[in-house]
């Protein structure tokens, strides 16, 4: 009985461990930087943000991320410059590749959900966004 108990909770255990490639189909869509813990400790919270990040993800796992600036009837202004960017899985950890003209860069994701992306770059400054949500006041 009692090894029948411990397969059932190791089962449990790694049934529930994280996959790296579950968290891909979170990261479509729009969001909203709502703070930033910086590698030193420090804290900065973002109440009110006239942007967001619009990041788009093919089936190919490429994809696009840009600032975009909300409007009061639910459109966006954008400028054409964009971040190209790829998904990869590597040691257990989904990192995304950012490449524009100028830099190239990595990021990795630490959590993501409908509403939630947790993020730590290089300097290991952690970016916690929420899913941005528009007003429409002509509604």
């Amino acid at each position: 009985m009692k090894k029948i108990l411990f397969i059932i909770l190791l089962t449990t255990v790694f049934s529930c461990s994280k996959n790296p490639e579950n968290l891909v189909q979170y990261i479509d869509g729009y969001w909203e930087i709502e703070s930033v813990t910086l590698s030193n400790g420090d804290k900065k919270e973002y109440k009110i943000n006239q942007t967001v990040d619009y990041i788009s993800v093919n089936d190919s796992l490429k994809g696009f991320r840009k600032k975009m600036k909300p409007r009061f009837d639910g459109k966006y202004e954008t400028s054409k410059d964009a971040e190209t960017l790829q998904i990869k899985i590597e040691n257990d950890s989904l990192n995304l590749y950012y490449s524009t003209k100028y830099a190239n860069w990595k990021e990795t994701i630490l959590m993501a959900n409908d509403n939630k992306l947790k993020i730590v770059n290089q300097r290991n400054d952690v970016y916690l966004y929420k899913r941005f949500t528009p007003i429409n006041i002509n509604q």
